[in-house]
């Protein structure tokens, strides 16, 4: 038997291919003999990139920018076979970059993000 896994991530908690792991390991709890193909899915959102790096055959590349609050951080891009680039704004303004009580739109930036264009 053959079994897809194919899952996005879970906002805050576990990405896709994390998520794909955890129920990987439930079903061979409970049929060992299956063969099992993990399949981290994305919707547009966090993860897109990942998945597009994994399913592509590509290599991630890291480069420091500032995050929503003007402090450094460290942004990763894929890098694809073809050249081309995959990013996600959330690698340089998103919420996993700040605690819940500096979430406020008057005080945040995306200048991160052009950074990483550049």
């Amino acid at each position: 038997m053959k079994i897809v896994i194919a899952l996005d991530s879970f906002k805050e908690s576990l990405t896709a291919a994390a998520a794909c792991d955890a129920v990987a390991r439930g079903f061979r709890a409970v049929l060992p003999q299956a063969a099992y193909h993990c399949v981290p899915m994305a919707d547009g959102g966090e993860g897109t990139t990942a998945a597009l790096v994994a399913a592509r055959g590509g290599e991630w590349r890291e480069v420091l920018v500032q995050g929503p609050l003007a402090r450094p951080v460290t942004a990763r891009y894929g890098r694809l076979p073809d050249g081309s680039a995959v990013m996600e704004m959330a690698e340089a303004a998103g919420l996993h970059l700040l605690a819940p009580a500096e979430r406020n739109p008057r005080l945040t930036s995306t200048f991160g993000v052009g950074e990483m264009l550049r």
